[in-house]
């Protein structure tokens, strides 16, 4: 499957900015785990998200998962 540049590119900046592993970023994108640390490599934005917007993309990273985990849950 062909990922798109956009996708590459959203996907690095979750594994870098969500304090997620990236075990489990490409696991929950789909993706092995080789693929994302070339991705990473590519496409690793040289000025990082600032700080601020850092901490608010890995809290809305977490939120996103607690919310998926849940929802999963909830249909068992």
């Amino acid at each position: 499957m062909k990922h798109t540049e956009e996708f590459k590119r959203e996907a690095v900046r979750i594994a870098l900015a969500s304090g997620l592993s990236r075990r489990r970023v490409a696991s929950d994108l789909g993706v092995g785990l080789s693929t994302l640390g070339k991705w990473v490599a590519q496409y690793r934005p040289t000025d990082l998200v600032a700080a601020p917007q850092a901490d608010l993309a890995r809290e809305n990273e977490r939120l996103r998962l607690e919310n998926r985990i849940l929802k999963e849950e909830r249909e068992i």
